[in-house]
């Protein structure tokens, strides 16, 4: 069966979003009044698995493999 998987993927807190910072500086220059940008990335998987929690399984095994750095991201799957 085909599942789809969102893997949501965010910086820990207290490690440094320069991605963020950068957007939120250049935000403000262009007089918006922005006090916070964090981003965030968001993939939607399509995988086939005999069953939902399959599907889970390998979508978190891949996360740890190498969608995410356990170091300084956390991750959440969700079936949508």
């Amino acid at each position: 069966m085909s599942y789809t998987i969102e893997v949501r993927i965010e910086l820990k807190k207290g490690v440094i979003d320069a991605e963020g910072e950068t957007v939120k500086k250049s935000l403000n220059l262009l007089g918006y009044r922005i006090k916070d940008v964090n981003t965030v990335r968001i993939y939607a998987i399509k995988v086939e698995a005999g069953s939902e929690n399959d599907a889970v399984e390998e979508i978190n095994e891949a996360c740890k493999r190498l969608l995410a750095n356990p170091v300084i991201q956390n991750y959440s799957v969700t079936v949508k």
